[in-house]
């Protein structure tokens, strides 16, 4: 199963801001989306996450067009991490995180969820943000915390000892992350941790993850594929080795872009000054 968008188009205000778009995530994957501002990327996840509504072509998760999907079905099987979300309540980092949980109350326990938010916190490395006031975060603080609670809602049930319940069926289900510029407002060590958490749950974990990247390097070293996008359309996609090119990078970001060799190993991406 996969999350599979075929011949997407999305219309706002007479004006086509997708068209044509077809792509499959996969569970197990890490796939980035590159493309210069404006090129569609956040109104693709917005589709892709079914808070927008194709105009044309579907979207299907797991098999199911998921404009016929409950909104309750969507929230246990994909999370998502947006670009930028605003809260003014005061709420404490850990309830913020646990919000996450809303989509399982019914079929979870206080126990359990306090024990996925404790791993989410920590893995964000906001323990010591834990009982601090929300609003009061930076920037880049405040998207650990919502990587946090995107995490504890991907996590779904796992780790749930019952047998034969209709909850044990949420494990079997293949899941999403979908994350919107995740590393905006980040310092370099939180963002390549950042990634190295969203390819772990890809690779160890079976989820299928999608995000938002404009740092050509960090798609090279976390993503498995990449789609490039530009006024709204597919320029290229498929491996990243076979994307990530100098050459289509020069013509789409319309800036040289050459890669120079790596001490280590492989290359690097840079933009070279005009």
């Amino acid at each position: 199963m996969s999350l599979v968008a075929q011949d997407v188009g999305f219309q706002a205000r007479g004006r086509y801001l997708l068209r044509g778009i077809s792509l499959t995530l996969k569970p197990g994957e890490v796939l980035a989306v590159l493309g210069p501002n404006g090129a569609g990327k956040s109104t693709l996840l917005r589709v892709l996450a079914g808070e927008y509504r194709a105009t044309t072509g579907s979207i299907r998760q797991n098999g199911q067009d998921i404009s016929g999907m409950a909104a309750l079905d969507l929230a246990r099987s994909r999370a998502v991490m947006p670009q930028a979300a605003s809260m003014t309540f005061p709420f404490a980092v850990r309830d913020v995180v646990a919000l996450g949980r809303a989509p399982f109350r019914k079929v979870s326990t206080r126990q359990f969820d306090q024990k996925l938010v404790a791993r989410a916190i920590k893995l964000a490395d906001i323990e010591h943000l834990a009982d601090r006031a929300y609003p009061a975060l930076s920037g880049g603080e405040k998207q650990r915390v919502h990587l946090a609670r995107a995490l504890v809602q991907v996590w779904g049930m796992d780790g749930w000892e019952r047998r034969a319940t209709t909850v044990g069926a949420e494990k079997d289900k293949e899941r999403f992350l979908l994350l919107d510029e995740p590393t905006a407002g980040l310092d370099v060590s939180h963002q390549h941790a950042l990634l190295a958490v969203a390819r772990r749950e890809a690779h160890q974990n079976n989820v299928g993850v999608l995000m938002i990247l404009h740092d050509f390097n960090q798609v090279t070293a976390y993503a498995d594929r990449v789609i490039i996008l530009q006024s709204g359309e597919t320029v290229a996609q498929g491996a990243v080795d076979d994307v990530m090119r100098p050459d289509l990078l020069s013509t789409v970001f319309k800036s040289p872009i050459r890669a120079i060799p790596d001490p280590n190993g492989g290359s690097v991406l840079v933009s070279q000054a005009v």
